[in-house]
């Protein structure tokens, strides 16, 4: 049996990655396009795919339409096709396995880099990112993720940049440009209309076609005509009744169609929901390994007449073409995943953490602190935790993590105290900290057997540091076959004795026993949990533990399906396997009181706050904008303000959360998941080392019920009407002079700028035409400082006034520029304005229309700080199409 081996999750013989795949070692035009265009492309690449795609038989052009295991390409090494590996995700490039691989660079999240308003700095994370794919041996990284942030409960709208399509699709471009242009693909995801994790395999997203257009499509639009990703991933939800990955409107009319996209399209993971329809809508690849809806099915397709060769041919070649893009015939084995900590990256997250950033209030300047002088209480339930990122696919192993504590304990010269204030855990913290293997080393022993029997001897011995063990990617099939079970022992050593809590989830049948004696029954779960990967509810007991004295978990687990009435209605038996082991250590001490006293003692409160991978997920969505747990932080906040009243609350979230004690504290800064550099970089923004720049990307609401998509959200009977239309983030706010808590783009920082009245020429807007807009930007402040100018339009009467021939927002972001001034200094920034920033999307006549009139340029520091206007006009209305 082999010892300590962690194999990547992959079906048996289906590995043929360069002939071998190797195992990971476990370490910590002018009118619509109605018909699917021929891609003739010019592009050298593509003539390399052509030119093997001659080569081969229609048994291997079918064999490359479905990947060749969890994570790669199909190769046929016998005609110079190699295969090529995939990794997510948005926040960094994991690698092959979810939980507990090889160790990565961890970047803030999504929300947080539109947080910075800087194409730039994107392209560098783009670059970066490439190259930690490249270390992870991946050729095609699955990110950036630009889905809208339609509505603050979005379990993964941290993942994704914003709720303007704009800002969105600027960001997206210059991080697809950047990776790229580094030599690993891009996979803008997820197309299109997955704003909700609620039924998100089975959803019908309801669009009408202009939100499609000028929302939703949007971003992805801005992104191919400026970056041209190399792969799109098709979405789980269904648009407009036809699920995406079949889905001839957004797939082959506007993508390939209008939009000429010469791209690679796949799957999302089990995301594929036919044979004939997704191949001739044009969903290339499905991804991961599966016999469902290809191979056999596609060949029986054709001798039916349902499909043709061409079809085969063009999505073969679409293949073919990611594949020449990124490892061309390079037949060399594929290395092992590897580190690479370099110190630039770790900068660079620095810089990217440190420009999120927003600081939403700075009442009576109390920040920054003075380092040398402050005595600070650092308090909160994320206060000495390492909240770097959000949970599901998105997530990884990371380098190293910083906690806000340790961070500002690194920066300051007086003592700092620390009090947690309140527990937040979603599901109790992994045991396996406490844990040791049958051999006495850290971590848990996985026994696998053949079947779901436990029969015979074990055919692999493994240890793994995690108890967090949901196997989606790593049950080493190609071993234990399609039917698995597994039995996992670990040695909790307690570090203190008194009444403490074990938790136990599992995804299929699971058993906890706790020295010989079965402790939890989950082998006929029926309640389905929140976790990402269909597991059972997470059940506590507590139990009597002393100091110093090893208790035995055992757990047996299989991978058949649960509950069991999924069996019947997916026709499987057996899917994927796991389960997960808590612990909390009974409290000894009153924490609130602690934080109170605490913040009494201080000149300053420092209150850390937010949610965290558990409760902000892929996978569910959250179910309350409130802080969990139970209203415990809000209280926390609401009494340390009374103790002290120089309070700095921190909020660390990928999205939206009530803040009722908003008007109360007199300072309040979002910090969002930023990475591996969370604790530092906060530090260096509390301190003033570094001057806060982050501005909002999406709009802070006062109550959930004030939000746009409210009365829609998430649905019903499986479909969920887009109602509020084009009105989704700040047009809303604005058109129901509804005032939200913080504006969209607002942010404010240690100095102040000035900013001059805009010049526009030249007056009139053409069709083939661009006006340029100049504006002078001062800082009048004592200190250096960078601000995001945002430009807005709008169309008007004489009078000033709204007035178009189809309702339309007050006004919409057009461009936006960031800037870096010295105190006294001025710059002037300039921008271009074209036709896209004018257009709307005209149902009847089914192309964009720029209408004639008179407009104006908003120049602006948020969506509600509006500085100047300038008039410009449009002779006589046109239309385009992409």
């Amino acid at each position: 049996m082999a010892q300590d081996i962690y194999p990547n999750g992959s079906p048996a013989g289906s590995i043929d990655a360069n002939g071998t795949t190797p195992n990971t070692e476990f370490s910590p035009q002018d009118s619509p396009v109605l018909q699917y265009q021929t891609l003739n492309s010019k592009d050298k690449k593509r003539l390399l795919a052509r030119e093997k795609l001659a080569t081969l038989t229609l048994e291997e052009k079918i064999s490359l339409l479905t990947a060749a295991d969890f994570w790669r390409t199909k190769a046929l090494p016998e005609k110079d096709i190699p295969a090529i590996k995939t990794s997510d995700g948005p926040n960094g490039a994991r690698g092959s396995i979810f939980v507990g691989g090889t160790k990565a660079a961890l970047f803030p999240c999504g929300a947080s880099l539109a947080a910075t308003w800087n194409k730039e700095l994107l392209y560098q994370v783009g670059q970066h990112l490439a190259r930690e794919a490249k270390a992870r041996a991946a050729n095609v990284l699955l990110a950036p993720t630009v889905c809208m942030h339609r509505h603050p409960l979005g379990g993964r709208n941290f993942e994704s940049f914003s709720e303007d399509p704009l800002l969105t699709g600027k960001l997206a471009a210059q991080y697809i440009r950047g990776l790229q242009d580094g030599g690993v693909a891009a996979t803008i995801k997820h197309f299109v209309g997955n704003e909700q994790e609620t039924n998100r395999l089975t959803v019908n997203s309801v669009i009408a076609e202009r939100p499609l257009r000028e929302i939703y499509l949007r971003p992805f639009e801005i992104a191919v005509r400026e970056a041209r990703p190399w792969a799109l991933m098709a979405s789980y939800n269904a648009v407009n009744g036809v699920h995406a990955d079949m889905n001839t409107h957004i797939l082959r009319d506007i993508l390939r169609g209008e939009w000429g996209y010469d791209g690679t399209v796949i799957s999302d993971w089990g995301g594929m929901n036919s044979t004939v329809e997704s191949l001739k809508a044009g969903c290339d690849i499905e991804f991961p390994f599966s016999t469902k809806w290809r191979f056999h099915k596609l060949l029986d397709a054709l001798r039916a007449g349902k499909i043709t060769e061409e079809d085969i041919d063009r999505a073969a070649e679409n293949v073919l073409t990611l594949v020449e893009r990124t490892k061309g015939s390079d037949l060399t084995p594929e290395p092992p995943e590897r580190e690479d900590d370099r110190p630039e990256t770790r900068a660079l997250i620095r810089e990217a953490g440190v420009q999120g950033i927003t600081l939403l209030k700075n009442d009576r300047k109390l920040l920054p602190l003075d380092a040398a002088t402050t005595r600070v209480a650092v308090i909160g339930p994320n206060a000495a935790r390492a909240i770097a990122g959000g949970g599901g696919s998105a997530s990884l192993n990371p380098y190293y993590t910083t906690t806000p504590l340790d961070g500002i304990r690194a920066l300051a010269k007086q003592p700092v105290t620390y009090s947690r204030g309140c527990h937040i855990h979603k599901w109790l913290p992994v045991a396996s900290p406490l844990c040791s293997d049958k051999l006495g080393r850290p971590g848990v022993t996985i026994e696998w057997f053949r079947g779901d029997k436990f029969e015979g001897e074990p055919v692999l011995v493994q240890r793994r540091l995690n108890t967090d063990l949901f196997l989606w990617d790593s049950a080493p099939l190609e071993k234990v076959g399609p039917q698995w079970s597994a039995v996992v022992t670990g040695y909790l050593l307690p570090p203190s004795s008194g009444r403490h809590t074990l938790s136990f989830m599992s995804v299929g049948p699971g058993r906890l026993f706790v020295d010989g004696k079965l402790l939890v029954d989950l082998w006929e779960w029926t309640e389905e949990g929140e976790a990402m990967f269909e597991g059972s509810e997470d059940v506590l007991v507590q139990l009597d533990m002393r100091e110093g004295r090893a208790i035995e978990l055992r757990v047996e687990i299989t991978n058949e399906l649960r509950p069991r009435r999924k069996q019947e209605v997916f026709g499987i038996t057996h899917k994927y396997g796991g389960c997960r082991i808590g612990f909390l250590e009974e409290d000894k001490v009153d924490y609130f009181e602690q934080a109170v006293e605490a913040a009494k003692q201080a000149d300053v409160a420092v209150v850390v706050v937010g949610l965290d991978a558990e409760w902000e997920s892929e996978g569910y969505d959250r179910e309350t904008m409130d802080l969990p747990k139970d209203g415990s932080q809000d209280r926390l906040i609401e009494a340390v303000v009374r103790a002290n009243p120089n309070t700095i609350v921190v909020n660390q979230s990928g999205s939206p959360v009530s803040m009722p004690w908003a008007d109360q504290v007199p300072a309040i800064i979002q910090a969002w998941y930023q990475g591996q550099e969370a604790g530092n970089a906060l530090a260096e923004v509390i301190f003033g080392i570094r001057n806060p720049s982050g501005k909002l990307p999406v709009t802070f609401p006062r109550r959930l019920e004030d939000t746009p998509a409210y009365h829609n959200w998430p649905g019903e009977h499986n479909t969920v009407m887009y109602g509020e239309g084009i009105f989704i983030g700040y047009r809303h706010y604005d058109r129901t002079h509804i005032p939200p808590l913080f504006p969209f783009g607002h942010g404010l920082c240690y100095t102040q700028f000035e900013y001059g009245r805009p010049s526009v020429t030249p007056k009139i807007l053409r069709e083939c035409g661009s006006l340029e807009v100049i504006v002078a930007v001062t800082n009048i402040g004592d200190r250096e400082g960078m601000e995001t100018v945002q430009f807005y339009v709008r169309r008007c009467d004489e009078k000033g006034r709204n007035k178009n021939k189809v309702v339309r927002p007050e006004k919409e972001l057009v461009s936006f520029e960031k800037v870096e001034l010295e105190p006294d200094e001025t710059k002037h920034i300039r921008v271009i304005l074209d036709k896209y920033a004018v257009g709307y999307w005209d149902v009847g006549e089914n192309r964009w229309v720029a209408e004639q009139g008179k407009w104006e340029v908003l120049v602006a520091a948020s969506a509600g700080d509006v500085r100047y206007s300038a008039a410009f006009e449009i002779k006589k209305s046109f239309s385009w199409v992409f």
